[in-house]
């Protein structure tokens, strides 16, 4: 048990989930969009996100303690570098102008860990910014890039359906910032420390209401992606107001990130019924 432990952790700790619930929400567009799938392009965004999350977790780890890495440590910078040469490689597939938006969001990712505003400053430092920086490199990966990769122009109808991706992505990221309450520091300004846990629940809620009323005026009720929607809403909001300061990792780490999983399952088993 204890060897299925560890390598469940370290499945966690390389960045593979987020990852698979990055892969997920991007399926989910294409999808939405009956788009012709890019297998090149979802490889791609994969690798990108594991060199991305493990890059903004681990970086400053490495540089301060890299005479004295932990195994699994070591064994995450090896596994992080195949992906970044995977990463590479894929992106020799691709198209310019999805290199281009890649760049876009690669430079977000690279402020936000690596300091540009003096000794310690980035993306991450600049108060109550750092969830809404996360929520638009998410929404504009999973979204945009395969809209972008299949040459759709971006109407109208595709921004707002964007912005919903956005605000639930946001939604998702609210129980980590209510963990991580007891470890950020006070002047982040973070939103559960801006309005406390329970009024942060109830602008999340306030958020999944914008989205289900958005979807509402969208799509019929009886419409598959509404109906699958809604059930996901329902889902991200049980475990929003279930979220605690004092909870286990593997809550926010494995289960709400698992949510675009449970989207993805869910919108391929009403394919088949509605």
């Amino acid at each position: 048990m204890k060897f299925i432990k560890n390598v469940f952790d370290l499945y966690i700790t390389c960045s593979i989930h987020v990852s698979i619930a990055i892969i997920a929400f991007t399926f989910i567009t294409y999808l939405q969009f009956s788009l012709p799938l890019n297998k090149n392009l979802i490889l791609f965004i994969f690798f990108a996100s594991i060199t991305g999350y493990n890059f903004v977790k681990y970086a400053g780890v490495a540089k301060l303690h890299h005479m004295r890495l932990t195994k699994n440590l070591r064994l995450i910078q090896l596994f992080s570098l195949g992906c970044f040469l995977a990463m590479c490689y894929l992106a020799f597939q691709l198209n310019k102008e999805v290199l281009i938006s890649t760049a876009i969001l690669g430079l977000f990712t690279l402020l936000y860990a690596v300091p540009f505003l003096g000794r310690s400053g980035n993306l991450r430092s600049l108060p109550t910014i750092k969830v809404f920086i996360i929520a638009l490199v998410w929404a504009g990966t999973t979204f945009l890039l395969p809209l972008i990769d299949a040459g759709n122009i971006l109407g109208t109808e595709i921004l707002i359906d964007f912005f919903q991706r956005f605000l639930f992505v946001l939604v998702l990221i609210l129980p980590f910032e209510i963990r991580d309450l007891q470890f950020d520091k006070e002047d982040l300004a973070t939103i559960p420390q801006l309005l406390g846990v329970l009024q942060t629940k109830i602008f999340g809620t306030f958020l999944l209401f914008i989205i289900f009323f958005i979807e509402l005026f969208q799509r019929s009720i009886e419409n598959r992606e509404f109906i699958v929607l809604s059930m996901v809403l329902l889902i991200a909001g049980i475990f929003l107001w279930n979220a605690k300061r004092e909870q286990s990792i593997y809550y926010t780490s494995f289960w709400v990130e698992a949510i675009p999983i449970f989207y993805l399952i869910l919108e391929l088993i009403f394919r088949d019924f509605l």
